[in-house]
């Protein structure tokens, strides 16, 4: 392998997490897989087929380019949405080739239908209503305009969905918020449905909200980071265990990074190590280096501070972590060697580096770690 470090993808922990999500759906919700952020980390090309294999049907995506990479990598056909960024230039790609894409302002739903009556295509709109997040979505005072153009345009789309997204549902603080979103978007959708205008699908759940607000899972639920093992905060995860009087996490991680040894050295009592003055040895020490740094995803704020694994041993990182290499103090370790195996993220034996404790160290959220491991490091699947 030519790359310094490489991740594993376990198909057995996504085995079991799609089951453990279908489990707690209602009957006939369907489950769309979000693969946005290069498939929260986990590699498009990679976890799309790998989903495929595991039923998964149906996509989201933030933005066309992400699109392209799902239908490029996929095995089967399967729907794939777009729920943000798409430029003008690729509406017609998008119309097409039967990609469902949000519509939020006016201006894209113009645009979006003016491509569809061009090119002879049904374009495919879920409408996106807002409700209290405030970021994207048609506020009620447009509401009587969109109804307008959607009325007089029915040969050139197909509604396939009325959406909303939630503002926290990770978090019982935000609970209020959400209540009133809720009563927000079923208002709405009565709205729409007198004026004739009948979605194929009812959607708001995210990860959160499947798991904490059952009434949310509608006709569809947009599923990111539970199907990768994680929680979307360490609240849910508490209320789920405390709820249903479980004491392990029934998620498994799919997701395990992987370095090697790239040399070791001793370093006398008295003298620094590594660029600056950040770390003095306070004994004669053993390090080895380890050929990962904050390129690779691996922050400069957990120099000295980082935690691997190594012959079974959770080791810490010492010195400041550079651009390619971090050090780690293998004192007292006489097996280790140059080419043995390190796990930054994942198990080892007994031990594990969590997302979770990898990203409090660096003051990062899962979702930002994840999506910040670079592409161009090799990801495979493993049973």
């Amino acid at each position: 392998m030519l790359h310094p470090s490489h991740i594993e993808i376990s198909e057995a922990a996504l085995q079991k997490n799609i089951s453990f999500l279908r489990d707690r759906l209602k009957d006939g919700v369907r489950l769309s897989s979000v693969v946005k952020g290069n498939a929260y980390g986990h590699g498009i090309e990679v976890y799309v087929p790998l989903a495929e294999r595991n039923g998964i049907d149906h996509f989201s995506v933030f933005s066309a380019d992400e699109a392209l990479r799902v239908m490029k990598s996929a095995t089967r056909k399967p729907d794939i949405m777009i729920m943000g960024m798409i430029a003008d230039e690729a509406l017609e790609w998008c119309v097409r080739s039967g990609i469902e894409c949000f519509v939020f302002d006016l201006d894209r739903l113009h645009k979006i239908i003016e491509m569809a009556r061009q090119v002879g295509v049904k374009a495919k709109i879920h409408v996106e209503l807002e409700t209290g997040m405030n970021r994207t979505g048609y506020e009620p005072e447009e509401m009587k305009q969109l109804v307008e153009v959607l009325t007089k345009n029915k040969e050139h789309y197909l509604l396939k969905g009325l959406c909303t997204h939630f503002a926290g549902a990770e978090s019982l603080a935000n609970y209020v918020r959400i209540k009133k979103q809720k009563s927000a978007f079923k208002s709405w959708c009565k709205f729409f449905e007198k004026q004739g205008l009948k979605p194929e699908y009812k959607h708001t759940a995210c990860s959160a909200a499947v798991i904490r607000y059952k009434d949310t899972q509608m006709d569809l639920v947009r599923v990111g980071i539970l199907q990768y093992g994680f929680w979307p905060s360490t609240e849910t995860l508490v209320e789920y265990t405390s709820k249903n009087d479980i004491h392990a996490d029934p998620l498994k991680r799919l997701i395990t990074w992987k370095s090697t040894v790239m040399s070791l050295k001793n370093v006398n009592k008295g003298e620094y190590i590594g660029y600056g003055m950040t770390f003095l040895a306070q004994q004669d020490m053993r390090l080895a280096a380890v050929p990962v740094g904050y390129h690779h995803g691996f922050s400069r704020s957990l120099s000295n501070l980082g935690r691997v694994l190594i012959g079974g041993q959770r080791l810490s990182v010492v010195g400041l972590v550079n651009m390619n290499a971090l050090l780690v103090d293998i004192t007292g370790c006489e097996n280790i060697k140059r080419g043995d195996e390190v796990v930054i993220i994942g198990n080892q034996g007994e031990l594990e580096v969590s997302v979770s404790a990898f990203g409090e160290l660096s003051n990062r959220l899962n979702y930002e770690l994840l999506t910040r491991i670079p592409a161009d490091i090799p990801r495979k699947v493993v049973p």
